[in-house]
């Protein structure tokens, strides 16, 4: 009997959360390598830059690719002939690593876990409980994979049950275009098919672990059903044009992986969840003769990409812009933003609409005259930083509370990241607003271009309180313009055609 230590294993769960919390696998900087490098769209090649480029600068500085630090997923296989040392549950071991990682006051990592979500949703402070899964196996040791898992993709994870003799590729490609950009594509889709829907779900998670070879099963071609259902999903999704952060391009996806289980005879269980650009996994085995060692890879693996466009931006100083200035703004135009903007999620809008309802003011240094509201959540800054990584959430959370923001606070723009719904889009249009994209994935880079960083009003929200940034040439996109024209309905749509055509 094989005795693995429970310290071992605690150690190793919180190692491994710092490591994929700044380096990228490698198979996934490759494999956006080679998409920029045959990307045609200038939009979606530049987000794929600064995705990259982002890559570069955390594992140089050891810091969060993204904001979002994620949900902790661990799957664990425990092999019958071992034990572990201790008394304590599982879960309560494997969490006492996360919250040893998430507090690591060298790297410290955004804590986003709400407790009670039916009701209170307070944060829990240590990034606490983990989704454990346990499988036991033959064999010694224990094999762990462990991901952290960003709100974006996590929430635009789908299910079906279809019928037996349904297309799951016609699924997939109906399927795709409705989970929006919040993903920040291009990534990776898990999909599981088989078992019962629960298993499905599981499978397609677990998939997103295994590493990237969609250019090997090109070049080989499929030997099996599932790596020919593999391709043909790989295909028709790309097909698509929806394209990096979905302003429309050559790639939506870097690979699709899938599992099955054999399931009822009238049943088709499908589940697909997609892997986002801060994809952060590992894979360790523990045996008994310590904790896991993870080696950091060479940074001669990541690509030197010099970041272009920035001198045909619009340099704009948001301080002293005018209502008439942001109505000469098009859709697709890159601007460079410099002066003080108001941060603002889910939680800092929903207590803004209390004290609207109640007819009580804003709290002191809150307001939004004629200025600009950032979606973002950072994380904590360390020594010498303004702010820790702080890159854009996903906007379409915020779409509820658009026309209040606009009609009833002075608020003239907005920044975040993916499409803004046909609703709100309209309530741009009927106030003359705008929204303006950052891309997702790049965290670190934007914080870059924040100088000065303060919290103003709901300390109390950790990092759902809101912000008053100082930036300096922040680069964003104008995604809906004053008119209503929205590129991640333009883009897509263009792309998809030049596709066609490529395809011809």
């Amino acid at each position: 009997m094989n005795l693995i230590k429970a310290e071992d294993l605690i150690t190793s769960i919180a190692d491994s959360l710092q490591f994929i919390s700044y380096f990228h696998p490698d198979d996934f900087v490759q494999a956006m390598y080679r998409a920029y490098q045959r990307e045609k769209s200038d939009g979606a090649r530049d987000a794929i830059a600064q995705i990259l480029v982002n890559s570069r600068m955390c594992a140089l500085g050891k810091r969060p690719i993204c904001q979002d630090t994620g949900i902790v997923n661990v799957f664990v296989k425990l092999g019958m002939q071992c034990r572990i040392d201790s008394d304590r549950p599982l879960q309560e071991i494997i969490d006492e690593g996360v919250a040893l990682a998430y507090s690591d006051p060298s790297n410290p990592l955004r804590k986003s876990i709400v407790a009670d979500p039916l009701g209170a949703r307070t944060n829990t402070k240590t990034n606490t409980p983990a989704v454990v899964h346990v499988e036991v196996v033959s064999g010694s040791t224990i094999s762990i994979d462990v991901a952290a898992k960003g709100g974006g993709s996590e929430n635009k994870s789908k299910m079906a049950m279809l019928n037996p003799a349904a297309s799951i590729v016609d699924w997939v490609t109906s399927t795709l275009p409705t989970m929006g950009a919040g993903w920040c594509p291009p990534g990776i889709l898990g999909i599981g098919v088989g078992g019962t829907i629960d298993k499905a779900v599981v499978m397609a998670k677990e998939s997103l672990m295994e590493p990237i070879d969609i250019h090997e099963l090109i070049e080989r071609g499929p030997t099996t059903t599932v790596e020919a259902l593999r391709l043909e999903i790989y295909e028709a999704a790309n097909k698509l044009g929806i394209g990096a952060q979905g302003v429309g391009g050559l790639t939506t996806v870097l690979d699709v992986k899938i599992r099955d289980f054999p399931t009822h005879a009238a049943s088709l269980p499908v589940a697909m969840i997609p892997n986002c650009a801060a994809t952060r996994h590992i894979h360790f085995t523990l045996d008994g003769s310590g904790p896991a060692t993870f080696e950091p890879p060479a940074i001669d693996r990541w690509p030197e990409i010099a970041l272009s466009g920035q001198n045909e931006a619009k340099r704009v100083n948001i301080d002293t812009i005018s209502r008439e200035e942001i109505q000469s703004w098009q859709a697709g135009d890159t601007i460079l933003l410099s002066g003080s903007i108001l941060t603002g999620r889910d939680a800092a809008h929903r207590r803004i609409k209390e004290l609207l309802d109640k007819g009580e003011p804003l709290p002191n240094g809150v307001d939004f005259t004629n200025r600009f509201i950032y979606y973002v959540g950072p994380v904590d800054p360390i020594e010498g930083e303004v702010v820790g990584p702080a890159g854009p959430t996903t906007a379409t959370r915020m779409d509820s509370y658009t026309e209040m923001m606009l009609a009833r606070t002075g608020l003239i723009g907005m920044i975040g990241k993916a499409e803004r719904g046909d609703a709100a889009i309209e309530q741009i249009k009927k106030h003359r607003a705008v929204y303006l994209m950052a891309v997702g994935g790049a965290a670190y880079l934007v914080a870059k271009a924040i100088k000065k960083s303060r919290v103003v009003a709901f300390a109390d929200l950790g990092m759902e309180a809101i912000y008053e940034f100082e930036v300096v040439d922040m680069p964003v996109t104008v995604a809906v313009d004053s008119t209503g024209e929205s590129i991640h309905k333009t883009g897509p749509t263009h792309w998809q055609q030049e596709i066609q055509g490529i395809a011809a």
